[in-house]
């Protein structure tokens, strides 16, 4: 897809993304999110996201959120471990105003007090909606596990202690630090020509004071694998396995993409969906993940059954990675693989908002966005052999930590 990237005199990036659409879409990236936080302060890269929609220095909380709602536009926001993203999808005659917003929001919110004491509620609440589902809980308990001791391990929504206990201060200190200038990319896909864009872009960012501190990062140890249960009042039991692997860099990555699609990823054909679920009914739900990050990534596999199951899904699941490792994918498998994954990336691109959202990350990684039939090269370009290789490097279950939640028993 073309593209076009203009970089202003403070460092922040513009990236251009022309399509014919009468609904253009927008994002803006901080390479900053919840592995920055200081010791004792999880959660505050998310409460200042959520803090950002409260007021400004020229807008109240109801004039933030009606300035594009008014309009018919979405705006919305999110925060991982790695980025914080704000991103709107309106009508192109509103890009102007989705900018000025962009520019309000991120350099100009005042956080005052009472804003902070009611978000504050309101994230406690959703800390304690997260933990009444345990399919979502165990992963950031698992994570919290795989990465002790270093900061990847936060919940990225907090703590009911930590984000109690949040000040002004705070929050002001970790903009001030993660907010580099350098590192922000705001991007827009519509139909408009790159001047378009760029004097758009250079209206209203060119004035933010340059802010370029070195992003400190502290990559993970990688621990011995561990056996965990924790026993809750609930009525499955449900299951991580996983541990560290190759970071975003990594030359292994496209390759790791491509197994763990084929063998639990999206679609019911997978190797999991197909033996777990189908063949012997055992889960509603099991899946494998891979999450690269900048400088480590996240490869595991959920699944949720009833107690007595749980023992039958872990074997069939060591069976099929012993499969995997022994035998790994004949060419025809290997080729199946890549047309099934090369498919699914071609229809997601149908998302504009999340490939605008995508291209920007990329951007911020790699300084660069590979073209769609780039992407796919690399997928085309993975070997049986390679496959064999990552799948005994990622797939040995004597590396796997595993992490259960397990109902109380009677």
């Amino acid at each position: 897809m073309e593209y076009n990237v203009h970089t202003l005199p403070n460092g922040i990036r513009l990236l251009h993304v022309p399509s014919a659409s009468a609904i253009s879409h927008a994002c803006i990236i901080i390479n900053t999110g919840s592995r920055d936080e200081p010791a004792g302060k999880a959660g505050l890269a998310h409460f200042i996201e959520h803090l950002i929609f409260k007021r400004t220095e020229k807008r109240s909380t109801n004039q933030i959120l009606n300035r594009l709602e008014s309009v018919g536009a979405d705006l919305n926001a999110y925060t991982t471990k790695e980025y914080t993203c704000v991103h709107a999808s309106f009508l192109n005659p509103y890009l102007d105003r989705t900018l000025d917003l962009f520019n309000d929001i991120i350099f100009h919110s005042t956080f005052p007090e009472d804003e902070m004491d009611k978000e504050k509620s309101v994230i406690l609440d959703e800390i304690a909606s997260y933990l009444d589902q345990p399919e979502e809980a165990i992963n950031d308990d698992f994570e919290d596990m795989l990465f002790a001791g270093n900061a990847l391990g936060n919940n990225i929504l907090g703590t009911i202690e930590t984000v109690s206990n949040f000040t002004r201060n705070d929050v002001i200190n970790f903009r001030k630090a993660n907010y580099r200038t350098n590192e922000i990319v705001i991007a827009v896909l519509g139909n408009y020509n790159l001047n378009s864009v760029v004097s758009k872009g250079t209206k209203h960012f060119a004035d933010v004071e340059e802010n370029s501190p070195s992003l400190n990062r502290v990559k993970p140890a990688v621990l011995n694998p561990t056996t965990t249960t924790i026993y809750k009042p609930i009525m499955q039991s449900h299951c991580i396995l996983g541990t560290q692997t190759y970071s975003t860099y990594n030359k292994n990555k496209a390759g790791l993409m491509l197994l763990n699609n084929y063998f639990g990823g999206n679609g019911m054909s997978s190797v999991l969906n197909l033996q777990i679920r189908e063949k012997y009914g055992i889960a509603y739900t099991v899946e494998s993940n891979f999450s690269p990050l900048s400088d480590t990534g996240i490869f595991s596999i959920y699944f949720g059954t009833d107690k007595d199951k749980q023992q039958k899904a872990l074997s069939l699941i060591f069976k099929e990675m012993k499969k995997l490792k022994d035998n790994s994918l004949n060419e025809i498998q290997l080729q199946k693989a890549k047309n099934k994954f090369i498919g699914q990336i071609a229809l997601s691109e149908e998302n504009r908002i999340g490939l605008i959202i995508s291209m920007a990350k990329t951007l911020i990684d790699h300084n660069k966005i590979d073209s769609l039939e780039q992407v796919f090269e690399k997928i085309r370009k993975v070997t049986t052999k390679e496959i064999a290789q990552i799948a005994d490097e990622v797939l040995a279950p004597e590396q796997l930590n595993i992490f259960t939640f397990s109902p109380i028993l009677e």
